[in-house]
């Protein structure tokens, strides 16, 4: 039987990690055909997230966690994703705004010869509830300069909702420089860079207005890093 650990990155989140976690597991036991495993990936909380993820590992046999002492989505999910040993890697927000119903069609893409899926909130049969108009328009303009750039064939480079095989990971996570929230947008620009094939899987996303996501800092960032990845030597 195939695995897949799915990874959840957290900061500060013992308000809603358990109850996400619980929903997370009744769904993939309901519905994923593949061995999973759930990856608290706690990345220097301050709160009581950890003691949680503790508690819930120590709890549930498909529930781990692992701990870092500095922030970073992407370092997070370096760490969770390079010590994996299962077939595929994934990861999605602990707010669970992408609607679950699009995670098996993610691993359906590994059957279908894909290397790496990723939701999508830009193309045909999608759902957006609830954002708004700045995350909206910061969101389309940032996609379409990455195609203006790089001519990639994704459209939503940033949805936190995405899969990939192990071997693909392993070939590509340490080239990744970044270890914030630019971390997506390369890991997928590396990837199609080396030839590998991303299928989007369109999705049901809404939106958590408790975000911690400062959209200036990160629209920032976020092109600082694309031109790093854009004159960078070909390897």
């Amino acid at each position: 039987m195939k695995s897949v650990d799915v990874v959840v990155p957290v900061y500060n989140e013992e308000a809603v990690l358990e109850q996400s976690v619980a929903t997370l597991r009744q769904y993939l036991a309901e519905n994923v055909s593949w061995q999973w495993r759930i990856v608290i990936a706690d990345n220097a909380s301050v709160d009581n997230t950890l003691g949680i993820a503790r508690e819930l590992a120590g709890k549930h046999p498909d529930v781990a966690y692992v701990h870092l002492d500095l922030k970073g989505r992407g370092r997070a999910l370096k760490k969770a994703w390079l010590e994996s040993d299962a077939d595929a890697v994934s990861y999605m927000d602990v707010d669970l705004s992408t609607k679950l119903d699009a995670f098996p069609q993610l691993l359906q893409a590994f059957d279908e010869g894909y290397d790496l899926a990723i939701g999508s909130r830009l193309t045909k049969g999608s759902k957006v509830i609830g954002r708004s108009l700045k995350r909206e328009t910061t969101s389309r303009v940032y996609n379409m300069l990455i195609r203006i750039m790089f001519y990639q064939s994704f459209h939503d480079a940033q949805c936190g909702f995405k899969a990939l095989t192990r071997e693909v990971a392993q070939d590509i996570v340490p080239l990744a420089q970044d270890n914030t929230w630019f971390f997506d947008t390369e890991v997928l620009l590396l990837a199609e860079r080396r030839g590998y094939r991303i299928k989007e899987v369109p999705v049901e996303w809404v939106d958590d207005p408790d975000s911690r996501v400062d959209v200036a800092k990160t629209a920032m960032d976020d092109i600082k890093g694309l031109l790093r990845v854009r004159f960078r030597p070909p390897f």
